[in-house]
């Protein structure tokens, strides 16, 4: 069952249950007594990816189907994709058995789709979450918090850096397959003034365009790399704009140290600063999930660097 997405912050009033988007790879778990399978949105087979996780399947009654999230957490506690990508599409055993030192994940149960006694798809939401509540839950399976008040988790995600929150139907059934309205997902979107300092080539549609705006940020004397976006331009925007861009080429590159950014690149003058929405920050100090929402007069973004990235934003 997926989350259609809302318009802007999670759904309020009695008849909603809210719990915080983790940010990882959906699995369903299922364990009849004699195999374990993992199966990832696109139906893929992850129990050799993830043997930690498989193996403590085998500690369910069999019968029990759950649904949840994979997840890496950071130091901070807080799900990172970017560091479960290290082990995402692994299947190798020594390569995941490294990995599995290397990379600690998390099951992140929210749903139970079928318990001992036979299939729950047609059980109303909260019989099915009580029923998960009183599973004992192997190791490296935690259970999704359900809050009731969206306003405290929803701040919370916007405060730890959270992608956002799952808002769910009191009463509603579980549609495999369906995106559903009794299920809406709410990201937290965050904002930050960069300077255009070039573009990479525009291609099919945007043929004598530009493909992305490459963005940076000074970083005290120097010049750092935070990523390019190439969402958010109408048409006319993108021809607009590379006729101001071309007008703006200068022959070398502003990073110092020179960093090897993706692409055909032309350099600009970095004089325009654009607004850009994006969800976090990944651990490189690269903008994830960019999009373009204008240009600005207000002034840069001022942001403290550590060898983990992105410290804070002022």
């Amino acid at each position: 069952m997926l989350a259609q997405t809302g318009t802007g912050t999670p759904p309020a009033g009695d008849s909603w249950l809210h719990e915080l988007k983790w940010d990882g790879v959906r699995a369903i778990t299922a364990w009849d007594g004699d195999s374990i399978a993992m199966r990832s949105r696109n139906d893929n087979e992850m129990s050799a990816t993830y043997p930690e996780l498989a193996s403590g399947a085998r500690q369910l009654e069999p019968g029990v189907i759950l649904d949840g999230e994979v997840v890496t957490l950071d130091v901070d506690g807080v799900p990172s994709f970017e560091l479960l990508q290290r082990r995402m599409n692994l299947h190798a055993p020594g390569l995941v058995s490294d990995a599995v030192q290397a990379v600690p994940v998390t099951y992140i149960v929210f749903d139970l789709l079928a318990s001992a006694a036979g299939s729950l798809l047609t059980t109303p939401l909260e019989s099915r979450q009580a029923q998960l509540a009183e599973l004992e839950l192997p190791t490296g399976f935690v259970l999704s918090a359900i809050h009731y008040d969206p306003d405290p988790i929803w701040r919370f995600a916007q405060d730890r850096g959270i992608e956002g929150v799952v808002s769910k139907r009191r009463g509603s059934l579980y549609r495999p397959g369906v995106r559903s309205p009794d299920w809406v997902k709410s990201v937290v979107f965050r904002s930050v003034r960069a300077l255009i300092v070039g573009f990479t080539e525009g291609e099919g549609g945007r043929s004598g365009g530009f493909g992305a705006l490459v963005l940076g940020l000074p970083d005290g004397e120097s010049m750092r790399w935070i990523g390019s976006v190439g969402s958010g331009f109408s048409e006319s925007a993108v021809r607009s704009i590379r006729e101001a861009l071309d007008q703006m080429a200068v022959p070398d590159s502003p990073f110092e140290p020179v960093v090897q950014v993706p692409g055909q690149i032309t350099w600009v003058q970095p004089a325009l600063v654009a607004m850009v929405q994006y969800k976090q920050w990944t651990g490189a100090g690269r903008l994830r999930g960019p999009s373009f929402k204008g240009f600005t007069d207000s002034p840069l973004e001022t942001i403290t660097w550590d060898s983990e990235g992105p410290n804070a934003v002022g």
